[in-house]
């Protein structure tokens, strides 16, 4: 019923003829509201308390009660299932009830982890809040795109994503790219226009569809319908019921296992083959069947790696990175090359207009006292005028306003508007007799903007600001001057500008003219009136940050739009360029794809086009590099879905570039990259960590059942301790190296090669070696206790469950950074390690001194002399695995930027 309502409230501008074909007033009408007031603060919250929120239904979290079915949907659980009908069958009901109880356990384990770990990943996701700027009481403000509702007044910008059906009111050069509906990768020119009634949807041009990203120009629009009853909404509608597929790095953690799995059933069958041959007890080779089947099950691999995600993302979210995309974990321990643009990332974003050059070639410094010549004096009344002129063109030139006492937009335009209000303290008055007829949008490739006005003299007045570069080639005449603006002057206005840029400014040139009638050609017969230098100050933190990324083996290159010497300037004040000479290439200087190469080491890349960023991504990609891209536009969209992992800024950064990207910087800091990195490779680093380390528990208590089975020799270990080791041994301490917060010397290392394997041969070597030794350890004080002390089988088979038992907790330790401490490493230093480790030691002896809990498992008091070999054999597993550790020789340091990169 409450569907119903929605849909009706929301369908109610859809009347006869539908939004595309009707005209905006009748729809402004039939909505109750005004393209320049939009709705009030109440309106609105009426309007929404009838339609709800403009939220589409996706998937719905998983229920509780599926995530408890699937600790039972696995190869893990079915081998020990069968298992126990197995021991069933035998008569060992006593072990098949066990097996059953430990199955129950571990789905309860798995359970809670795996529910506290998907909540936290379904509430890190609802950290990202799409805005969306409205007019509210005539007002422009920024609100979250979920609070709209229909009849509100949207305004668009290149960048955006549009987040409900809107039916276009006004427009400027607006193009939207639809392949999200309609599968159409190339952008649709939008128009105000209505359409025919029967029109598809790819050719309702008046309209602008919900999830749609405008790719250039601007508009104004009207909220049609919001939420399900969106055109997206109606295909979300057939898709929300779609399970989403494994991440990489979970689906590799889940084919390890089965490896293992079946590695470890081979030499099971192995065991029973040989033991066939030999003629064993049947039932003694039922029984090791049995134990293999229960040892060969790794059951806290899955469970700990979602923990492990889990509680990494919250870190990183916490440190200003929010990822999008899981896969992006293993792709920041691999990063060779950081791409960055200048402005808000490696700059404060924070423009103030410091200095002016007119077209009378007076040079202008502005500050907190005005506009004034370099020693004080008060302009002339020509450069007065010229000053008014381009004041005025900084306040039409642009899409910030003030509101309500502050000034709102972007940082340059706000800048611009905030030295026009300086220069003209009439400026509002003057610029309501220059009402705007129509804006001709930002072009990525001709660098400039304008906006077309009718003068108070009644002919057309054209204000333009863009590059110095486009606006001086499209310049006739300079203002104040009679003469034409032949090639000699033009080349120095360009040393001009040139010279601003050396001194780390931002500079624009800001230009104008008069025609009788309004014309499409608004970028040529212009008359400049000033060039315009803005300052942004690098970020504080960014020369540590990319020091940081340098002692990483991660190289930073800079790739900006910006004049090649503004971008020097910020590399040379951030490090980034190691000496002021450092060379830096210019767009126009790259050639053919084939020639990118020869340009790959510069540190800076400036007057780089959205194309020319592309085809550097995809040289750096052919050399080997895996490429991190940060953008913040719309144009950086297809870069960052190229780039190997995608970066966009959250706050300054457009919709478009968020939903294309794999990580976002809530902040907009370069240096909140380092932090990702860093907690990037400690996912990956204590994933990888965790895995050596249940793998080696599982391989000893495999090779010492197996290998005692081999020789006919009793059983060291019975079904039932195995089952109980594998819940205290792996569970607790792996659970301690997936939570671990990882070292600051991870960032003196190099990056993990691309190609490199979940577990590289070093990794299976190291398993392999772990697990014998605790093997031999465990089968040494068993054989011990039987031959030399004459102990009962009882305790015996309590000494080996208790050597190996405690091994498995000491080799913890084991799994250090090779060449770390050998008292202070990543693994000494964390208290959740020493938890697991008292935690474990009081699970383990638990068993021995409960009588009831030792007759179920087959455990029985072994002495002090039992005590002593188990404790003494247990350590004997550390000290080889700290000797390998102490002598395997540390890992080696980053390589140079641009070198390559190997393993340590």
């Amino acid at each position: 019923m409450e569907r119903e309502r929605t849909g009706a409230a929301n369908r109610a501008a859809a009347t006869v003829p539908p939004p595309h074909a009707a005209d905006p007033e009748t729809l402004l009408g039939a909505l109750a509201t005004s393209i320049d007031a939009g709705l009030d603060t109440a309106d609105a919250r009426r309007r929404r308390r009838r339609s709800g929120l403009n939220v589409l239904v996706t998937r719905p979290p998983r229920a509780w009660y599926r995530i408890l079915l699937d600790q039972f949907a696995s190869l893990m659980v079915g081998l020990l299932g069968v298992a126990a009908l197995l021991a069933l069958f035998l008569g060992q009901l006593l072990e098949s009830a066990s097996v059953v109880a430990v199955i129950l356990l571990n789905a309860a384990i798995g359970y809670v982890t795996e529910l506290r770990a998907v909540r936290s990943m379904e509430a890190l996701r609802s950290l990202s809040v799409t805005r969306v700027n409205v007019r509210r009481h005539g007002r422009l403000t920024s609100i979250p795109a979920r609070g709209l509702v229909p009849g509100d007044i949207v305004v668009l910008d290149a960048g955006d994503v549009v987040s409900a059906d809107l039916r276009l009111l006004e427009t400027s050069k607006l193009q939207i790219n639809e392949s999200v509906l309609t599968g159409e990768s190339m952008p649709v020119n939008k128009q105000v226009d209505a359409v025919p009634a029967s029109a598809a949807l790819p050719e309702r041009l008046s309209m602008a569809y919900s999830g749609t990203a405008v790719t250039r120009g601007s508009a104004v629009a009207l909220v049609i319908a919001t939420g399900m009853d969106t055109e997206l909404g109606r295909i979300a509608d057939l898709v929300s019921s779609a399970a989403p597929a494994a991440t990489p790095l979970e689906a590799r953690i889940d084919q390890l296992s089965r490896q293992f799995m079946w590695i470890a059933l081979a030499l099971a069958a192995a065991v029973g083959i040989a033991g066939a041959f030999a003629a064993t007890d049947p039932y003694v080779m039922i029984e090791a069947a049995i134990a293999l089947a229960v040892a060969t099950v790794p059951e806290g691999l899955p469970m700990v790696a979602t923990l492990a995600l889990a509680r990494g993302m919250w870190r990183m979210a916490r440190r200003n990175a929010l990822i999008e995309r899981l896969s992006a974990v293993e792709t920041l321990g691999s990063t060779t090359v950081i791409l960055t643009d200048k402005t808000g990332t490696l700059t404060q974003n924070r423009m103030t207009v410091t200095d002016l050059v007119l077209a009378t070639g007076t040079h202008m410094e502005a500050g907190s006292k005005g506009v004034h010549a370099a020693d004080g004096s008060l302009p002339d009344q020509q450069d007065q005028r010229l000053l008014n002129e381009a004041a005025l063109v900084a306040a039409l030139c642009s899409n910030a306003e003030l509101s309500g006492g502050d000034l709102v937009g972007e940082p340059m335009e706000v800048a611009l508007l905030a030295l026009a209000l300086g220069i003209s303290p009439d400026l509002e008055q003057r610029c309501l007799a220059y009402p705007e007829l129509a804006e001709i949008a930002f072009d990525p490739e001709r660098k400039m903007m304008a906006t077309l006005h009718r003068a108070p003299e009644g002919d057309v007045w054209f204000a333009v600001k863009g590059a110095p570069g486009a606006v001086i080639r499209s310049c006739e005449r300079l203002a104040g001057s009679s003469g034409l603006l032949d090639a000699a002057m033009s080349d120095s206005w360009l040393r001009r500008a040139e010279a601003l840029a050396a001194q780390g400014l931002r500079v624009l040139a800001l230009a104008a003219k008069r025609t009788p009638v309004q014309q499409d050609t608004p970028y040529s017969g212009l008359t400049l009136l000033a060039l315009v230098g803005l300052s942004d100050p690098p970020r504080d933190d960014v020369a540590d940050a990319i020091r940081a990324c340098r002692q990483a083996g991660i190289r930073v290159v800079m790739v900006t739009g910006d004049h090649a010497g503004t971008a020097m300037h910020i590399a040379a004040a951030t490090g980034l360029a190691e000496e002021q000479g450092a060379v830096v290439v210019e767009g126009d200087e790259l050639g053919t794809a084939t020639q990118l190469d020869a340009f790959l080491d510069a540190p800076v890349f400036a007057r780089v086009t959205p194309a020319q960023k592309l085809a550097l991504i995809e040289a750096f990609q052919r050399r080997g590099e895996v490429v991190a891209m940060l953008g913040d536009g719309v144009n950086d969209a297809p870069a960052l879905r190229k780039a190997d992992i995608g970066i966009a800024m959250g706050r300054r950064g457009s919709q478009v570039a968020r939903q294309a990207s794999d990580m976002v910087l809530s902040d907009d800091r370069f240096g909140s990259i380092v932090q990702a990195v860093f907690q990037g490779r400690v996912i990956f680093g204590n994933i990888r960590r965790f895995i050596i380390y249940l793998m080696s528990c599982n391989l000893s208590e495999l090779l010492a059942v197996g290998l005692a089975a081999l020789v006919g020799a009793p059983l060291p270990l019975l079904p039932l301790q195995i089952l109980y080791l594998n819940l205290v041994t792996d569970v607790f301490p792996a659970f301690a190296l997936g939570a671990g917060e990882g070292e600051p010397a991870i960032m003196r290392r190099p990056p993990r090669p691309p190609s490199e394997p979940l577990l590289a041969r070093r990794h299976w070597l190291q398993i392999a070696a772990g697990a014998l030794v605790i093997a031999a350890a465990t089968l040494s004080a068993f054989a011990l206790c039987l031959t030399v002390l004459r102990m009962p089988p009882a305790q015996a088979v309590t000494v080996s469950f208790l050597t190996l038992a405690l091994a498995q907790v000491w080799h913890v330790f084991n799994v250090r950074a090779r060449g770390s401490s050998l008292v202070s490493n990543e693994i000494t230093r964390d208290p959740f390690v020493w938890g697991a480790v008292v935690l474990c030691g009081v699970l383990i002896a638990l068993p021995v001194y409960t009588p009831v809990l030792g007759t179920i498992l087959g455990l029985a008091l072994p002495g002090p002399a039992g005590i002593g070999i188990a404790l003494a054999f247990s350590f004997v597993p550390l000290l080889v695995g700290q000797i390998e550790r102490s002598f395997a020789g540390p890992q080696r340091p980053g390589p140079q930027p641009g070198a390559a990169v190997a393993s340590g």
